[in-house]
């Protein structure tokens, strides 16, 4: 005779024997239809793409790698140093035609404004100062009074001053007005229309002594002059510089470093 079973007692699976056989399975409740779910297959081991599979891509840094891909690596490095070079000649190139241009100061026409080398006569410095001029600011506004210029020199300048080439000379008058020389206690000072011209960059002793005269600047044209009045050959001897000979204004003094200021 069997022992009556408790109804509350919960029925755990057989443990599986010592001897290293498998445990049995687990019985299915009676009239359950569901079958057994079947086992997933294994998960293939994880692998990294071979590189040897597909050919690899050239990547193109720049558009010249598309022409140049084909050809062997000691040419395309050859020819990009070529395009290198031959770009850099030309970013600078238009920077001085269009943008700014360096210049030198020759003489003592300018001084104490701008400095020349001695042992030239009327030079204070060392070395000369070397200027910077901007070359499209007269594409956006007209020329002032006071401004320092670069102008390429008119056929006269070239008679009188025996040189030519490129000159650098403050702007005096403007198309239009009456310049004016007049003597007062043995030196020369401007007029502008009758109006006495203040002019804090000339030193007395470099002022000239005359003699008087009177100028009147055509439209489309500057009367210039040095502030050094004295050694300066300027539009008082060979006369105005057109509006299309001004190359720039002078907005840089760059060299020597002891000189570097802006205008």
């Amino acid at each position: 005779m069997t022992e009556p079973r408790d109804r509350w007692a919960v029925e755990t699976p057989p443990e599986p024997e010592k001897d290293g056989s498998e445990a049995p399975e687990w019985p299915m409740p009676e009239g359950s239809k569901e079958s057994p779910r079947p086992v997933p297959p294994p998960a293939p081991p994880f692998s990294w793409p071979n590189s040897e599979d597909e050919p690899p891509k050239h990547e193109f840094h720049h558009p010249l790698d598309r022409v140049t891909g084909s050809l062997p690596r000691r040419l395309r490095i050859a020819v990009d140093w070529i395009v290198t070079i031959v770009g850099a000649i030309a970013i600078v190139l238009a920077i001085k035609a269009w943008v700014v241009n360096p210049y030198r100061i020759p003489s003592s026409s300018m001084e104490p404004t701008l400095h020349c080398a001695r042992p030239a006569t009327g030079c204070e410095a060392r070395f000369s100062d070397r200027v910077l001029a901007n070359r499209f600011v007269y594409r956006f506004s007209d020329p002032e009074r006071g401004d320092v210029v670069v102008f390429e020199t008119p056929p006269q300048a070239k008679a009188k001053c025996g040189a030519g080439g490129t000159f650098v000379k403050r702007i005096i008058g403007l198309p239009g007005e009456t310049v004016g020389i007049r003597l007062r206690r043995g030196a020369a000072f401007v007029y502008i229309d009758g109006q006495r011209l203040e002019e804090p960059y000339i030193e007395q002793d470099r002022r000239d002594i005359g003699p008087g005269e009177r100028f009147r600047v055509p439209l489309d044209h500057y009367f210039v002059m040095g502030d050094n009045r004295a050694q300066s050959c300027d539009s008082r001897v060979w006369g105005f510089v057109p509006e299309e000979n001004l190359i720039g204004r002078v907005f840089m003094t760059y060299w020597p470093p002891n000189r570097i200021s802006f205008r």
